[in-house]
């Protein structure tokens, strides 16, 4: 698994608890940001994905912490994506200070529902890959040359 998408982000202060470190459903929410950030840096349509009737859903979530994170701290959120044959995937980020101290992991296995049959989408892969513009961000070997996004949309 590669991370070739990262975002910055600082830890603000009604983020922590009262241990003045972050609290952990924030850790949760910095992972889904840099996801989502990644997707869209990827080119992918949320919108139009959404509006095709498909949507991410994480079917469970691991966090590991290391070293804690207190308000004003910095964070660089990593986003890497793990592709097996089936309707699940699997999205890892890593929190990194910035001297490239691990802070925490946080691991996604994940999924594309079909909002209508409320059922996983069978090939996740290839619906992520005709909707990314820059498929590699999200793991994912460029689509067949010659072929747009928008006639591979048509004759789905």
């Amino acid at each position: 698994m590669t991370e070739p998408f990262s975002v910055r982000l600082e830890v603000r202060s009604y983020e922590v608890d009262p241990q003045l470190h972050l609290n952990g459903g924030f850790y949760i929410q910095y992972a889904d940001h840099a996801r989502f950030a990644c997707v869209q840096a990827a080119g992918v349509s949320v919108d139009d994905l959404l509006g095709s009737g498909i949507g991410p859903v994480n079917l469970e979530t691991v966090i590991k912490y290391h070293r804690e994170l207190r308000g004003g701290d910095q964070v660089d959120v990593s986003c890497g994506w793990e592709w097996g044959g089936g309707k699940t995937y699997r999205v890892h980020h890593r929190l990194r200070q910035p001297n490239g101290t691990v802070a925490a992991e946080v691991s996604h296995v994940s999924g594309l529902l079909d909002l209508r049959t409320r059922r996983l989408i069978a090939d996740p892969v290839h619906e992520w890959r005709i909707r990314a513009e820059r498929p590699a961000l999200l793991g994912l070997q460029p689509r067949e040359a010659g072929i747009s996004s928008t006639v591979q949309r048509r004759t789905r």
